[in-house]
This record gives structure tokens, sequence and C-alpha cells, in this order.
């Protein structure tokens, strides 16, 4: 299967996650708008969704993947289940036994982590460590759902773990309904969420346990041994986890800032939800695809196939990507006012947040090269390079959240994520291409310089199009009027975007197809 072939398995089932993403998300708004218990739930369930991205969406593979890879070449399926079955018993103590520890030190956890801001309002704050206390124990099942899926991603068994995460969307998505339904109280709907979300985490573990028997093997339970596996792998996965999870590290920060100004956790995290889909989409699939095949290429010799997927990811990112930065900046509002704009979510909601999702779409290119760069180190076992540049930029995030939050409220805290973003990406490239893991190419620096073009040509179009369009897309116009025009309009800049780069030279049938079709076969270098 070629590369791009693994990318759309792994991106379509996450883009179907995705959209139930978007679905519950509606429903959030039309329930709890941007009022209060919004950022009670919001705050409560950033810390165990931290830990989901950072574990799910390739922290714990950066550190799992090479160590299963060379396991399964040196000593076949049974080594590999041998040590899978080692990593199980450590991690499912090590897991039980935070879990416990968090649950006890909760009060402390949202006083000075979670919220710091909701210390002045004790309905809010107690409100918050009850639901905190509830949905924790989802860190337990995600952290073992992500050594499952390092599993299946290692044995080119990629659905079952990038389908899981639907479940919880599902689950949001059916207690949001039975709210809506019988009318309930904001505070009741919050807490339908909270005990949903644990409800999925346990749907979530057993299904890439089911995906793991059906790839062939078990997973027994041992009693824990720190073997020489074992060391190596915590080893890697500390600092992993820190570089895996910068983006969500930066939200969490912001979100201990935001919590100081009522609803503007939650206009972050509507705005978040947004900019997911294309990082779902290309990004977790670039990252969770790439790594088992740059670790397997690495291990068998092949450095000029290493250097080509890794090439290959960043032209396949930056072709779509960049144009969806672009459409995100200039049609931030109106994709808010149609997706979010009914019940408890007004008008002016919509300002905020779509200066929010603006602000994301700049950052949105780089929260995805980082995705696809982040590999390069984590297949030749160097977790410890990115982890030190996740410090550079946490520092940048500090400092520019800190600064910009008092005067420009929440969008400030994105301008920083976005500052971060693109520092990590910066510090990831240069340092690949200076130790040789990143082959220059003047050819895709020019595509790169021309996808900007295209999407610059397309970006005018939108942008001319809505000022015609306005009334169609006012917030006085029928929903369907206004999900009909921005259809349209997303249409029609997709036509004038692929049409633009191929016409200059941005993209050719060529990159299609060399994308498309190489199929690796590792051949050791001299």
């Amino acid at each position: 299967m070629s590369l791009v072939k693994k990318f759309a398995t792994v991106g379509g089932a996450t883009l179907g996650s995705r959209i139930f993403g978007f679905a519950r998300e509606t429903l959030m708004a039309a329930a709890l708008g941007t009022g209060p218990m919004a950022d009670v739930f919001y705050a409560a369930f950033r810390f165990p969704n931290l830990f989901r991205r950072l574990f799910a969406e390739g922290a714990f593979n950066a550190a799992f993947v090479p160590l299963f890879a060379k396991e399964i070449e040196a000593n076949g399926t049974d080594g590999a289940k041998r040590f899978s079955e080692e990593v199980f018993g450590v991690l499912f103590s090590v897991l039980l036994l935070i879990t416990i520890v968090m649950e006890l030190s909760m009060p402390l956890l949202v006083r000075f982590v979670i919220a710091p801001g909701f210390a002045d309002d004790p309905e809010k704050f107690g409100i918050t460590i009850r639901m905190a206390a509830v949905m924790f124990p989802y860190l337990m099942c995600m952290s073992l759902t992500a050594m499952m899926s390092g599993m299946l991603n290692s044995l080119h068994h990629f659905f079952a773990a990038a389908v899981a995460p639907i479940f919880l969307n599902v689950v949001m998505i059916g207690a949001l309904f039975y709210a809506l339904y019988t009318g309930a109280e904001p505070l009741a709907t919050a807490w339908y969420l909270s005990w949903g979300v644990l409800v999925a985490g346990v749907l979530q573990l057993v299904v890439v346990y089911l995906g793991v028997l059906h790839a062939g093997m078990s997973i027994g339970f041992r009693f824990p041994k720190m073997t020489p596996n074992v060391k190596r792998l915590l080893i890697l996965a500390v600092p992993a986890a820190v570089t895996g999870g910068i983006t969500q590290i930066n939200q969490l920060i912001g979100q201990a800032i935001a919590s100081s100004r009522e609803g503007a956790i939650a206009a972050l995290q509507y705005a978040d939800r947004i900019y997911q889909l294309p990082l779902g989409v290309v990004g977790v699939a670039v990252g969770v695809v790439l790594l088992p095949e740059l670790a397997r290429a690495l291990k068998g010799g092949a450095l000029r196939e290493a250097a080509f997927l890794q090439n290959r990811s960043i032209e396949f990112v930056m072709f779509l990507t960049i144009p969806a930065g672009f459409a995100l900046w200039i049609l931030s509002d109106e994709i808010i006012r149609v997706l979010y704009e009914r019940g408890a979510f007004h008008e002016q909601n919509t300002l905020i947040v779509g200066s929010i999702l603006a602000i994301y779409g700049v950052g949105l290119p780089a929260f995805v090269l980082i995705k696809a760069l982040q590999p390069g180190f984590y297949a030749r076992e160097d977790t410890k390079t990115p982890m030190r540049f996740s410090a550079i930029a946490v520092a940048a995030n500090c400092a520019t959240a800190l600064t910009l939050f008092p005067y420009m409220g929440a969008p400030g805290i994105a301008v920083a994520e976005a500052t971060a973003g693109w520092i990590s990406t910066v510090l990831l490239f240069t340092t690949l291409l200076r130790r040789g893991h990143l082959t220059w190419e003047w050819a895709l620096a020019k595509r790169a310089v021309l996808l900007i073009v295209a999407s610059a040509v397309m970006g005018a179009v939108i942008f001319y199009l809505k000022q015609h369009w306005a009334p169609w897309l006012a917030s006085g116009a029928p929903l369907l009027t206004k999900v009909g025009t921005l259809g349209l309009l997303i249409a029609i800049s997709m036509v004038v975007y692929f049409a633009t780069a191929f016409l200059i030279g941005g993209a050719d049938l060529g990159m299609i197809r060399r994308n498309l079709n190489r199929k690796p076969a590792p051949v050791k270098d001299a």
C-alpha cells in the first residue's frame, strides 16, 4: 500500500471522528453556549483530554513503535508479544497509581493547574473538581488504548486505532440529544457529558483490543517488571510525551490564563474544534503512518528511502494545509456562524470565536508540519531533541499569552499558540536539515512558494465572493441558505486552488503519481 493510501486510511477514519466532533460541538453550543457550565465542563475535560492527545495522537507511538518494530525484526511475533505484555503490566500498574493520586489531589490540580481563575467562585470550583474526578479515569483507558494502537500501527493495521475516537463523539452526542430532548438544565447536561466521557473511554479500549486480536495477537497480564526493554521505553516515552503534546500543553497553559475571564475557555474550545479537522485528517494521519514507515526504512538501512518518505510527507502536508489555513483565516466568521450560531450561542459569540479561528488558520500549517517532522527524530530513537524545542516553544507561548491576554482576551492566547507552533516547526526543520536527516530539494521549496501563491489567489476569490454574498451568510439568513452559500464558497475555492496550483506548477501529475504509487522497498545503502 502506498504512503498516501495509508494516509487516506487513517485520515478517512479520523475525518469521520472529526465530523462527529463537529456535530457534538454544534449541540454543545446550542445547549451551553459560552456560559459558565460550558467553561466548567471544558475546564474539567481539558486535563484528561490533554492525555488523550498526548498518547492517542502519537506520543506513545513515538517511543513504543520503534522498539516494537525492532522486537518483531529480532525475535519475531513471539518476542513482540512478550514485549507488549511486559509493557502492559508496567503501564497498567503505573496508570492505576497515577489515577489514585490524581483523584485525591483534584482540588489542588483545579486550583493551580486546570482553572486557577475558578478559585474565587466556590460553585464553579466545586463542580469542576467533581467533574474532573469523574472524567480522569479516561486517562487510564486512553493510555492503554494508545499502547494497543501502537501495536496495530506497527502491524500495518491502521483502521481500528483510527476509528476508535469516533466512540467518544457518538456517546457525547447521545448525551446531548438526551439533555436537549428532556430540556435538562445546563448543570445536568454537563454531568451527562462527564459520565459519557468515562463510558466512551471504556468503549475505545474494547475496540482496539478487538483489533489486536483480529491482527493475530493477544495481550496477557504480566506482573510488572522493569526489563531492559521497558526501561528503554520509559526513557524514550517521557520526552516524547512532552514533545508530542506541545500543542495541547500550550492549550492547557492558555486555558489556565483564560479561566480568569468568563466565556474565554469555551470560545477557545469551539475554535479549536474547527481547526482540529485538517489537523486530525492530515497531521495525525501523517504522524501515525510515517513513524512506523521511517522506523522500518532506517532499521533496514535504507537511508535514501527514509529521506524520500520524509520529503513526500512534507509535500503532502503543504499541498493540503496551506490552502486550508488561508480558508480558515478568511472564512472564520462565516464558518462559526453556520456551525454554532443558534440557541445559547449568539452573534457576539461568533465574532469572538471567529477571530480566534482566523488566528488558528495562520498557525495551522505549522501545527501539521510538526506532525510530519517529529517522526524524523522518533524513528531514530531521539526524543530528547524535540523535547528541548518544545520547552522553548512553551516558554514563548507563556510569555506571549500573558502579554496579550489582558489586551486582546482569548484571541491573544490563540496568537501565542500559533507563534509557539511556528517556532517549534522552524527548530525541528532546521535541525533535521543540519543533521542530514532531511534532504533539501529545490523543487520542493519552489512548489511550496507556488502553493502559497495559489492559496493567495484562492483567498482573493473567496474574499470577493463573500462580500457579494454577504446577505446570504448573515445571521438573519435561513440556515439552509447559509449552509448552501458556505458550501458553494468552499467548492469554488477548491476548484480555484487546484486549478491555479496545477497551472502555475505548484502541483503536477508527476507529484500526485509519486505520492500515490510509490511502494517502498528498502535496500541498504552502502
